[in-house]
């Protein structure tokens, strides 16, 4: 179940990438847990996580000021995490042990379940547990906790793109592209399947991101 701190993240998250919480605004703790009514532990908390995603730079004891992200950031950000992704899968594709294949068919079938079930947030779940899956399988620590910082930072940007029409099945398919490359040790396939999936994505975001600015313009 989600904390209450986290739901404050999220809504405080949205407001920064749409453009409702300005670039230099502060986020004061009074004020939010007055906004929010809780006290001010959750709030720090929200604040923390903020932080740690580079959406504000806190100030002790008092809250965060917001940062400014423009586009072109976003998009370089997200070209980085591209070619990470693309890279790790190729070399998963290469390394990654037999338990670990057979770890990945039993993910992506319960995936599938989750979209016949129509069981959004149990898909969006799996799908971390493949992506990690493949991170951990080019057993490579530095190159996996080099995505994950960027990861956390790009997930509320990735976020956006939730409820678009008919997005699992597509990343479903991607998904089979990439594990069938992965599972017959291919690593240029590894790389070109992971690689067009994660600039699908990166696309859409920057798109939806665009029109939810223009919103607030």
């Amino acid at each position: 179940m989600e904390t209450i701190s986290m739901k404050i993240y999220r809504i405080l998250a949205d407001e920064i990438i749409n453009g409702t919480l300005a670039p230099g605004q502060s986020l004061e703790e009074i004020a939010l847990s007055e906004r929010f009514q809780v006290s001010r532990t959750p709030i720090r908390q929200s604040l923390r996580e903020l932080a740690a995603r580079g959406l504000i730079e806190l100030r002790p004891r008092k809250g965060g000021i917001v940062i400014s992200i423009s586009l072109d950031e976003l998009a370089d950000m997200l070209e980085a995490m591209c070619e990470l992704e693309a890279l790790c899968c190729r070399i998963c594709a290469e390394r990654m042990s037999a338990v670990q294949k057979k770890q990945l068919e039993l993910i992506h079938v319960q995936s599938q379940e989750c979209i016949e079930k129509g069981d959004e947030e149990g898909y969006l779940e799996l799908n971390k547990k493949f992506h990690h899956l493949i991170s951990v399988g080019a057993h490579n620590k530095c190159l996996t906790d080099t995505m994950d910082n960027l990861r956390k930072r790009l997930t509320q940007f990735r976020a956006a793109q939730a409820g678009v029409e008919r997005r699992l099945t597509v990343s479903h398919d991607e998904h089979d592209a990439i594990m069938a490359a992965i599972l017959a040790s291919d690593a240029e396939k590894s790389y070109i399947a992971m690689r067009n999936h994660a600039t699908r994505l990166s696309i859409h975001v920057l798109e939806v991101i665009k029109e939810r600015q223009a919103v607030t313009e």
